[in-house]
């Protein structure tokens, strides 16, 4: 790397960022200097996951959670993971035909990251990528995920705040209630909100919210109705991460990063073990097929490095 492009980061310019996320996503070593670069300005932008079932709007509601924040001078970065294959298409050119009157606004940076294969939807490449955009210099960060099995649970784990998204009367909060994400959604907002049902959905996600184990501290995710094609209660879901963010203080926000950073490097961890027993399977999977070893002793033979 030269030195042109770490000045050039520095100074914001978001080519340089565009390539300091290509040279981080690639697992190249060009991109530690920008990361030490990026971590050494600190973390003073808003990371928000989004998250929620395909179809509930995701990408409309943080399409229009842009267009409210540049209205407030904020400067925005979006992260959208799409946890399908890099050659399918799919949520990666859906999120930016949505996004795409943004893109000459200087104010505004948006990237698709492909998940990789990665358990939970989030590649190990997730939170470097997070890094160089909240050393940026952005106000918020968003990151947008399509909710498959354990993705919620990690956008809550990579993020300062999480917002998940519902519809009206598709069996959405009733699958809220089975999978626990009620207990990771630091805001929910209740989207197509115009349709049919909407008001039952929120008195539901109401009534679930006060069966869990609560004391007076207990945050109590702010229920909201949007419909985000109309940019109706869009300014409301921005109050509300706020809201969260205040009442997660200093001390709430610096265990949530800590807990970040682990995430980070337990992911990374699990990277190399399984690309490391890639290398070293050779035909010990066969072995194990047709009864010649049992799975525990292959798996401490790869752990052991064969």
């Amino acid at each position: 790397m030269t030195a042109p492009l770490l000045d050039r980061f520095r100074a914001g310019d978001p080519r340089a960022l565009a390539r300091a996320i290509t040279l981080a996503e690639s697992g190249l070593d060009g991109a530690q200097p920008l990361l030490r670069a990026a971590r050494e300005r600190g973390r003073r932008a808003v990371v928000l996951g989004v998250t929620g079932s395909p179809g509930s709007g995701k990408s409309t509601l943080t399409d229009a959670l842009i267009a409210h924040l540049r209205g407030q001078g904020k400067r925005v970065a979006v992260l959208a993971v799409d946890p399908s294959s890099p050659y399918s298409g799919g949520a990666i050119l859906g999120d930016r035909i949505r996004m795409l009157r943004h893109h000459a606004d200087e104010g505004v940076f948006v990237r698709s990251l492909a998940s990789r294969g990665a358990l939970g939807g989030l590649s190990p490449r997730t939170l470097p990528v997070l890094a160089l955009m909240e050393g940026s210099g952005f106000d918020w960060v968003i990151l947008e995920t399509v909710g498959v099995g354990q993705s919620e649970v990690d956008v809550a784990a990579v993020c300062d705040h999480t917002l998940l998204v519902l519809t009206p009367a598709g069996g959405d909060g009733v699958q809220a209630f089975k999978a626990g994400i009620m207990e990771i959604a630091d805001v929910l907002a209740v989207n197509k909100a115009d349709l049919p049902g909407s008001d039952r959905t929120v008195r539901e996600l109401r009534a679930a919210q006060g069966l869990g184990a609560h004391d007076a501290h207990t945050w109590f995710a702010p229920i909201l109705k949007t419909v985000a094609s109309q940019g109706e209660g869009v300014a409301e879901v921005a109050e509300a991460v706020l809201a969260h963010r205040a009442h997660l203080g200093e001390g709430g926000l610096a265990e949530r990063r800590e807990r970040r950073a682990e995430f980070e490097v337990r992911t990374l961890v699990q990277d190399r073990v399984l690309r490391r027993a890639r290398e070293l399977s050779r035909d010990l999977y066969a072995r194990v097929a047709r009864g010649e070893l049992d799975a525990d002793t292959a798996a401490d033979e790869l752990l052991s490095g064969g």
